[in-house]
């Protein structure tokens, strides 16, 4: 992003100089010689130039968000992630071949200026941990900060293991007590989607709420499986069904039909409100919620009682999200990020997502043929190699001749060197990465693998899913989840291995 002082014909001063000079008057500063704090009106027009119009970035602008504080939750053990969760944390686990999924809601708040986080974690946190500390430091006169809140003992009657996400959130309520903090953003650290919650707290605050909601519009058909909120005209939650299967439990939670028509969305179709399970809580109302019950789950418990005692509102929101909480969801939605079209887009300017940054060398590519794929930093791709709607991760040697279509490969977490003793290639076992001539279709593959030549990697309909490996008590180098392979991390596959055989 480029700075730059803006010109005069940016906006019409004039008029904003008048608006900054009322807001003083009624502040009791005379002929604006004594600096003041501009009246909320002047102050929301000064922070509506944005970047696009000024060059002047929105992050730490504005009064309600610096008292605003968020909280992401790092999820519970992942088992319908298995095994990508195996050695780490749901928000832990690689997206887009760069990227972690905690990097999301991370960089949605950055983007929406605000920068004091926590982040609750328990299972599996190391790399997570990691990864936090190495890439969201602020510098000390910022004031912001990115936290780890891991569940601990601490001579607390209420502290152990947090039993769920309600839970979590009430035994680090200390942490939310502190002075100037009046609004509570609750997060999952798992799903993919681009907000702007500066918009969502200017509605919050505009309803009169209590809570709010972010909720997404959905057919009947996607209802089955999401969370489903009635309201009544002004968008206040009067009610909540969890996954209606029927139509009596869909008859009193369906939206007339033009409802989502007044409020300013498209229909097409759906006439639904799904929560998403972003919330926004008064503090002091939260608090209330939390310390009147003992409930453990937000959405499931802790939402639906928030209705019956609390002022609910919904939040719109019509863009692309997806909950990445299965094999089939994160495959689906990382392999969407390789069209032309993505539903998700990587590069916007004005939003983007952060990462660490770990100095790869550019990817080389030597003869080989690349479509629609996505190429992380560092990687080697050999001649002849055939690479189709893929991602390929960071560090990926890609030997000869190797064909992935379909597929998301995680790459690895260093280079071997034959001059490093600890880094040294293992005689006994391919090199990490891809052996020459290897075929890899429909399959994710973890990080640090190490793939002989002529192996193929292909789903087979004759072998079924493999339930016994989804509490992570067996050891084993693949699975098939959802109809895809997985190669767990650091799996060792010798050449001309197949499944099955």
């Amino acid at each position: 992003m480029k700075w730059r002082v803006p010109r005069r014909n940016d906006f019409n001063t004039e008029d904003l100089c008048v608006k900054i000079e009322s807001g003083m008057a009624e502040r009791g500063c005379v002929g604006g010689l004594r600096p003041t704090i501009p009246s909320p009106a002047a102050e929301r027009e000064l922070l509506s130039y944005d970047n696009s119009v000024t060059g002047f970035a929105r992050v730490g602008g504005g009064t309600m968000k610096k008292k605003m504080i968020a909280l992401v939750l790092g999820g519970g053990r992942g088992t319908r992630l298995f095994p990508l969760t195996k050695y780490r944390a749901k928000p832990a686990v690689p997206l887009a071949g760069k990227y972690r999924l905690i990097d999301i809601p991370l960089s949605n708040c950055l983007n929406s200026g605000i920068n004091r986080i926590y982040v609750l974690t328990q299972f599996m946190s190391v790399s997570l941990h990691r990864h936090i500390r190495q890439t969201y430091r602020f510098d000390q006169f910022d004031g912001g900060f990115v936290e780890l809140l891991a569940a601990q003992q601490t001579g607390d009657a209420i502290s152990d293991w947090y039993q769920g996400t309600a839970d979590a959130v009430r035994k680090n309520l200390r942490y939310l007590q502190q002075p100037g903090i009046e609004h509570v953003l609750i997060l999952s650290g798992d799903q993919l989607y681009r907000m702007d919650y500066q918009k969502m707290l200017e509605s919050h605050v505009a309803s009169g709420a209590e809570a709010s909601i972010a909720a997404l519009p959905a057919t009947r058909e996607e209802a089955a499986s999401l969370g489903i909120m009635c309201t009544d005209a002004s968008g206040r939650v009067m009610g909540f069904v969890e996954k209606p299967q029927t139509d009596a439990e869909l008859k009193d939670v369906v939206l007339p039909p033009q409802w989502l028509e007044e409020h300013g969305i498209d229909s097409r179709g759906r006439d639904c409100l799904a929560s998403m399970g972003i919330y926004l809580f008064n503090r002091d109302a939260l608090v209330d919620v939390l310390e009147s019950s003992s409930v453990e789950d937000f959405g499931r418990q802790l939402f639906p009682q928030s209705i019956e005692k609390h002022h609910v509102h919904t939040y719109l929101f019509d863009g692309y999200w997806e909950d990445i909480g299965t094999i089939k969801s994160f495959y689906n939605a990382n392999l969407s990020l390789v069209d032309p079209k993505a539903p998700f887009e990587l590069a916007a300017p004005h939003a983007p997502v952060y990462s660490r940054a770990r100095f790869l060398p550019p990817t080389r590519v030597d003869g080989a043929q690349v479509r629609r794929s996505l190429l992380a930093d560092g990687c080697k791709i050999g001649a002849g190699a055939v690479i189709e709607n893929s991602i390929i991760g960071l560090r990926c040697i890609i030997g000869p001749g190797v064909t992935i279509r379909n597929s998301i490969l995680m790459g690895a977490d260093f280079y071997e060197d034959e001059g490093d003793e600890g880094n040294a290639p293992d005689p006994n076992k391919p090199p990490i990465g891809i052996g020459a001539g290897t075929h890899i279709e429909n399959a994710i593959i973890d990080k640090n693998c190490r793939i002989g030549a002529e192996v193929r990697i292909q789903f087979d309909p004759d072998v079924q899913d493999s339930p016994e490996e989804a509490d992570g008590t067996e050891e084993c180098d693949w699975i098939i989840r959802d109809g895809i392979l997985v190669l767990t991390k650091g799996a060792v596959l010798p050449d001309g291995w197949a499944v099955g055989r």
